[in-house]
């Protein structure tokens, strides 16, 4: 809620395979819809999703966990 309300809503996502946050985005899509019927401008969120994107945050923290063990 802070970054959506300090930044406002985006136009597209980036996620992987997960159902949860799909679900999630088109519960946002459905509400929007509904405020367009009713008046207000439409602002659907893009949904794109990588199945392997997780694989690709954890590989970039590669280097971060082998400072933060070596310090342990």
């Amino acid at each position: 809620e802070k970054a959506i309300g300090s930044n406002g809503m985006p136009e597209k996502v980036t996620m992987d395979k997960s159902g949860a946050n799909k679900a999630g985005i088109d519960t946002i899509n459905l509400y929007f819809a509904l405020l367009f019927i009713l008046g207000s401008p439409w602002n659907q969120v893009t949904v794109r999703q990588v199945k392997y994107l997780n694989n690709s945050v954890e590989q970039d923290h590669r280097f971060i966990k082998k400072i933060t063990k070596v310090m342990m």
